[in-house]
């Protein structure tokens, strides 16, 4: 790719500039019925250029996109483009990060293996879970990423971060009676155990196999149990609340110093928002900006603590920057295996999505596969809701000892909400 910033030093109407950029090679499978059908392999370049332009008590900025195949002179034009457009943006003034020179590798075991080696020992992990006499992986997919994401300014910024990352699609099927159903799975990890890639496509397959048999059930109230994917979920709507871009456009619920817990009779929550979680693809060591991420508790024992977020809309806050962070670590809590079964309940495998609004206290969800609990048994239901308010889950809550670490979330493994609607 052509030297973008050269361009942008030799244009005097802008006041500074951002290049981020983006090398990838990809290493991609696609299996049917498990015949390798097709194998792909693909290295792309892109970057995207933010300018900006100061004016009187205002800063304007503008980004473009650029590609491999463009010119120099296509390039310096995009550059003047968007120097007029910024001039039109009237935005609160801030300075752009200083810093300096960073090279890393985030940690994953990828680099021990040559790529299609990888991709074929991932392949046989899935295929070890198909191992049931109704069941199949009709269509798998395996892409596996390298990727090295930099960022560079006009103030010293200069960083760099290589990053490894793997995606299985698959699509679990149950035929019986004539009848099949299928499910969808995306799995994604940065560091490769066979095991534990088998066991995620084994539980799978148990899902679609109990989907097929699945019964409804009557309304009623009762407990629930989320697992990781959902806690994440409701998490996250609690902390986007505590971010710097939420807090300075006033559409934050909660403030320093709130009880996100007014009322707490189950166990307490204490979240820290963190630059990295082992094995997941949103670990980084800066974020777009180039500012170095600092982790940061923002609800300690159910009370909310502090802010954080991107450079910009701290600097507007008077704020300490934290960086654009995008893990979650939820602290465990006091619940056992055994406590869980005391008293009868739903455990949700499989939401169409948490349904959250903190502005009119509502939590719900449409299930579409669920254990139900008895007391002495698990029995497979479907076609149910939830719903409650969400003021009283939170102030319930119980959170297991045992944690999990998965995508974006490291936590206690399961929750248990008390007395929800069940319709």
């Amino acid at each position: 790719m052509i030297d973008i910033v050269k361009l942008l030093k030799e244009n005097r109407e802008i006041t500074d500039f951002k290049v981020n950029s983006v090398v990838s090679e990809s290493y991609e499978t696609f299996y049917v019925r498990g015949k390798l059908e097709t194998v792909r392999a693909t290295s792309t370049e892109d970057a995207t250029v933010t300018v900006y332009v100061d004016g009187d008590g205002v800063k304007g900025d503008s980004s473009f996109s650029v590609y491999a195949s463009m010119t120099e002179e296509e390039v310096a034009k995009k550059i003047a483009s968007a120097s007029k457009r910024a001039r039109l943006v009237k935005n609160k003034p801030y300075d752009i990060p200083t810093g300096d020179k960073l090279d890393v590798v985030i940690a994953s075991n990828f680099k021990d293996y040559e790529v299609s080696e990888l991709a074929k020992s991932i392949a046989n992990a899935v295929e070890r879970a198909d191992s049931y006499e109704n069941g199949s992986i009709n269509a798998l997919e395996i892409f596996i990423y390298k990727e090295k994401i930099s960022v560079v300014n006009s103030r010293g910024v200069d960083k760099s971060q290589v990053r490894y990352r793997a995606m299985i699609e698959a699509i679990p099927t149950w035929t019986e009676d004539g009848e099949s159903v299928e499910l969808y799975e995306a799995y994604h990890f940065t560091d490769f155990n066979a095991d534990e890639i088998t066991a995620e496509i084994d539980e799978r397959m148990r899902e679609v196999r109990d989907r097929k048999i699945a019964a409804l059930h009557e309304p009623c109230t009762a407990n629930v149990v989320l697992h990781a994917r959902e806690i994440s979920n409701l998490i996250g709507e609690i902390t986007d609340s505590l971010n710097f871009v939420t807090v300075y456009s006033h559409a934050n619920v909660f403030s320093k110093g709130d009880a996100v817990q007014k009322d707490r009779t189950g166990d307490p929550i204490s979240v820290t928002m963190c630059h990295e979680i082992e094995g997941s693809r949103f670990s980084a060591v800066f974020d777009g900006d180039g500012v170095t991420l600092k982790d940061k508790n923002v609800i300690e024992n159910g009370v909310a603590t502090a802010y954080y977020g991107s450079h910009r809309f701290g600097s507007y806050l008077g704020e300490e920057v934290t960086g654009d962070l995008r893990c979650v670590s939820l602290a465990k809590g006091t619940l056992s295996e055994e406590e869980v079964s005391k008293e009868p309940y739903f455990e949700c495998v499989s939401l169409s999505g948490l349904q959250l609004d903190l502005y009119n206290d509502y939590i719900g969800g449409e299930i579409r596969l669920a254990y139900y609990f008895d007391g002495e048994k698990k029995i497979p239901v479907t076609g149910i809701s939830m719903s409650g308010k969400l003021s009283e889950v939170l102030n319930s809550i119980r959170l297991s000892e045992k944690t999990v670490a998965k995508d974006n979330y490291k936590g206690p493994a399961i929750a248990l909400l008390k007395n929800l609607s069940i319709i």
